[in-house]
């Protein structure tokens, strides 16, 4: 059976990068890769070993188009609240949180943030199939 392992982006500035996700979702980096040109950063948490991976393209300094094609990565969190008032005490400039119901009853709440190079992450509370 197929098990994934990772989601890329390409990153602008790595560091502002590293630095939005590590305060953000306490991802830290696993494995970093050097090469010329270029250079990969995974980063993950205690929680999984699901990783996104960073990709610096050096010299880069026009900002990525995420084109139409783009969505979202989705994160679970234990606390939506206190992650949004967190979120907000560092600067990083949450969506207000939303609910959605379905047939009466609670089928998700979430918050989008966006990253410094502009990617959607939802952040949801664990409820549901969102665990």
């Amino acid at each position: 059976m197929a098990k994934i392992i990772h989601s890329m982006i390409r990153v602008r500035d790595l560091d502002a990068s590293m630095r939005f996700y590590d305060t953000a979702f306490g991802l830290a980096p696993a494995d970093r890769f050097d090469f010329d040109g270029f250079t990969l950063v995974y980063l993950r948490n205690p929680e999984n070993d699901f990783e996104i991976e960073l990709t610096w393209n050096h010299g880069r300094v026009e900002p990525y188009t995420h084109g139409d094609g783009y969505g979202h990565v989705a994160i679970a969190v234990a606390d939506l609240d206190g992650e949004h008032r967190r979120f907000t005490e560092n600067g990083l400039n949450p969506n207000p949180i939303k609910e959605f119901h379905r047939e009466g009853a609670l089928m998700a709440r979430f918050f989008f943030v966006q990253d410094p190079d502009g990617y959607k992450i939802e952040v949801l509370q664990r409820h549901g199939r969102y665990r």
